[in-house]
């Protein structure tokens, strides 16, 4: 199981990677794994604003439904619209190909109160 050092995570079990005022959120590479075969994503429009913790999609898998919730405050920038055509590319690449969605940071401090590898790996016990 993976834990990239360079991605915050959540207590949900979302990540962010950070580029400038951009965050990239995904799911864990453990939270895929408990979903099991993911088989639909629900992602919002572009340009909607989220506050953080707040959902902002939803995961379908074969064992069950997910919301999925924003690790930061932001506008979303962009979908990954391969995930339409191929929602298991979030089991197989979770943290590459399996991303969610981009958003613009509008409060870039947040990120500082997310989870290190380290301690999101010590939350799920790993």
């Amino acid at each position: 199981m993976e834990f990239p050092e360079d991605l915050k995570y959540t207590k949900d079990h979302e990540w962010i990677r950070v580029k400038g005022d951009t965050g990239t959120i995904g799911i864990s590479d453990h939270a895929q794994g408990e979903l099991g075969d993911v088989v639909f994503v629900e992602l919002p429009v572009v340009r909607r604003n989220v506050k953080q913790h707040e959902i902002f999609g939803t995961i379908e898998a074969v064992k069950a439904v997910s919301d999925l919730y924003s690790p930061v405050s932001g506008t979303i920038t962009e979908l990954n619209g391969e995930l339409h055509k191929s929602p298991e590319l979030v089991n197989k690449e979770p943290y590459g190909r399996g991303w969610m969605v981009k958003v613009k940071l509008s409060h870039p401090a947040e990120v500082g109160g997310l989870l290190s590898a380290a301690e999101y790996r010590v939350l799920i016990g790993k």
